[in-house]
């Protein structure tokens, strides 16, 4: 074993710039969280409602932690598919991708398998690119109020899908839905615009559900009821179709 002293036996240490750090809030969240405060103050020092004021005092740390945009440290490799979203697998199923996403330049049409992921009300609602490549196809759909844990909700609900195509002309598509509460699906990118596996593409209000449909042949890494991290959990290998079991506890 060679000295603790010499380089190579440091080369695992973290550089001392690796720390936690308060996740930043996003601009689309901040004019809420000024217009809470400001009526915070209102019922605290004009009002004198003490019961109002810690109601709004908490409302506005709730739209703090419900906008965070916490940094990721995305993996990169050959045929990785990241998760684009916080939250919790609630589905894996077989089953065609929604019609917006097939046809020419998108998706076949058959049955693939779909990682749907819940995010509740304290998940960071910004959506991540699953993988690198152009997007090739959006399509928003307006919809109804169905709880997105639900499966019908992939057809109900407002919806945004994205088409992304990698550099080896292997396609991924990803939906996300909206919720029962003020629903507003805000996209930050356009078809043509190139995106990195990881990069932020926009952001779902309030309490939502992502749908990944991956590759044909490609099965899920990632197991029912297992947390997820935007950008950073792998939720499948491109061509692994080995099934990976897990236990709760």
């Amino acid at each position: 074993m060679p000295p603790l002293d010499k380089p190579e036996a440091k080369k695992d240490v973290a550089p001392a710039s690796l720390r936690w750090r308060l996740p930043s809030v996003h601009p689309d969240g901040r004019k809420f969280m000024v217009a809470s405060a400001a009526l915070m103050l209102v019922f605290f020092w004009i009002f004198g409602w003490d019961t109002l004021g810690w109601l709004t005092l908490g409302l506005t740390i709730w739209i703090g932690i419900f906008f965070r945009d916490p940094v990721r440290t995305t993996p990169v490799g050959k045929g990785l598919i990241v998760s684009p979203s916080d939250g919790t697998v609630t589905m894996i199923a077989s089953c065609p991708p929604p019609r917006e996403l097939t046809g020419p330049g998108g998706l076949s049409g058959d049955p693939v398998v779909r990682v749907s992921v819940y995010l509740s009300l304290f998940d960071p609602h910004v959506i991540r690119a699953p993988m690198e490549g152009v997007v090739k196809k959006l399509a928003y759909i307006a919809g109804k109020l169905v709880n997105p844990e639900l499966d019908k909700a992939s057809e109900d609900n407002e919806r945004q899908h994205i088409l992304v195509e990698g550099t080896d002309g292997i396609r991924i598509g990803f939906t996300q839905i909206a919720g029962v509460i003020g629903r507003r699906i805000v996209s930050w990118v356009d078809e043509g615009d190139a995106v990195l596996a990881g990069q932020r593409v926009g952001m779902i209000r309030f309490g939502s559900r992502v749908d990944v449909y991956l590759p044909a042949g490609t099965s899920s890494q990632v197991l029912l009821g297992q947390r997820v991290i935007a950008g950073e959990t792998i939720l499948a290998r491109l061509g692994v179709t080995e099934v990976i079991e897990g236990v709760a506890q």
